[in-house]
Formats: C-alpha cells, structure tokens, sequence
C-alpha cells in the first residue's frame, strides 16, 4: 500500500497509453498507429524522468519491451527503447504476474509451464495417498496445491488456448482423479463459473470501466453479445464472460 500511495501520480501522459502498477511491477503499453511511435516513446522517456525525480531506481537489466503486432502486413522494424543510456531488451514472451504472455497472444507456453508445475506436484499426491489419508484430504490437497495452479488467472488465458493445450491440462485433473480416487470438476467448468463471478462483480460495479459492455436487451432476461470480427476476439474474456451469464440466467 504504501508503494501504491506513493507512485500515485505516475499516470500516463497519452491516451494511447496505459501504465499498469501492480506493488513494484509497473508495465506501460501503447498502442502504436500508423508507425507513430512518438507517444509511446515520449511516455517511456516520462516514465525514467518521474523515477529520477521521485528517487526511484529502474533496473533496466530486468526491464523488457514486448512488441505485440496482429498485422497481416510485412514485419515492421520499431525503434529500441533506451532507458538511462542501454538499450532494453526486446524478447517475444515474458512472465508477468504469474502469466506468460507471448508475442503473438498463444498461451502454450503459459499452459505447458502450469501443466509441468502441476505434475510435479502430484508426486506428493501420491505419497499422502500412499500414507492413506482419507479421499477428503486428498482432495482437499489437490484443490489447494494443484487445482489452484491449473486455474490461476483461467479468465484471462483459458478462452483462447488450444484445444491440445486444454487436453495436457485436464490429463493433470485425471491423473488426481485416479490418486485421489473422487471425480474433481474439469477446467472448462471452472472456466464458466469463475466468468459467471467474475461478470457478475463487474455488472454490480457501475464505476468499473469495463461496465458499459455489459447492457441488457429488452426483455431484460439476457445480456447483449458483443459483435466480434475475429476468432481471437471472439474467444477473449468479454464475450465468453457475456456468453457464460447468458446461460446462467
């Protein structure tokens, strides 16, 4: 909190800008059109210069730039991002809290890093099966040590992985199905449910900024869908958020 109270002012100076502050972890994106990249650069110069004035120290070796571009169009080559004379790295994936985020939005080597951490936690399902603990306790183990990675942040990357990714997680869930002896809900269930929470937070809160996308139609029962144009759009968090309350209603 106090980290939070004293960054404050450190907003971005664009509207095509955003900086995200989470503790210590703080990220500026923009979004660069038509090969402009003044903005984005300007607010990263910003950005070094409110940290020199506030005291605070950027480490650069632990600072990344990942540059996401949908174009259909060929490569484009973007300036390199200088802070306090080195040049930041660029690199096409990077772990930001908790979720690997790749360059073109793929979430495989997200879901291979949980369906690797999650496996080798079911070594210590075993030895507590082993010790024959009751079936309650095992779950109950599952759910807090292995459940809980597999579905970290699940709103956020579930939506859009593979359907091969999905498969290697869920193959996790019934490996613990046969330790543990009890059926345990799959990962596309929890998906919904944590949609349907998440939604419902979102409704109830007129100041959240992402409320005006969820507007009822007339007969006030089901939530207008969200016109999408894309698949990636389409299996992004939003609509499938609308698409879970709908049938939830």
């Amino acid at each position: 909190m106090p980290y939070s109270l004293y960054t404050y002012d450190c907003t971005a100076t664009s509207s095509s800008n955003i900086i995200v502050k989470f503790a210590d972890d703080t990220v500026v994106m923009g979004l660069i059109s038509d090969n402009d990249e003044r903005a984005y650069l300007e607010e990263i110069k910003h950005l070094e210069n409110w940290c020199q004035e506030n005291n605070l120290l950027l480490n650069v070796s632990k600072t990344k730039e990942l540059i996401v571009d949908c174009s259909k169009k060929q490569e484009r080559h973007y300036q390199p991002v200088r802070i306090s004379g080195t040049t930041v790295e660029k690199v096409d994936s990077f772990r930001y809290l908790g979720v690997h985020i790749s360059q073109d939005l793929s979430w495989s080597r997200h879901t291979n890093s949980l369906a690797k951490k999650a496996r080798q936690r079911l070594y210590h399902l075993r030895r507590l099966r082993d010790f024959r603990l009751p079936s309650k306790v095992l779950r109950n183990f599952y759910t807090c040590t292995i459940e809980s990675i597999l579905t970290g942040n699940i709103t956020v990357w579930f939506g859009n992985s593979t359907k091969q990714d999905r498969q290697a997680l869920q193959r996790v869930v019934r490996s613990a199905e046969r330790i543990t002896h009890t059926e345990l809900p799959d990962l596309q269930t929890i998906y919904y449910k944590r949609c349907q929470t998440k939604t419902r937070k979102i409704v109830k809160d007129p100041t959240h900024p992402n409320n005006r996308l969820f507007s009822l139609l007339r007969s006030g029962r089901r939530f207008r869908s969200l016109k999408t144009k894309t698949e990636r759009l389409k299996r992004s968090f939003f609509p499938q958020a609308i698409r879970a309350l709908n049938q939830g209603n």
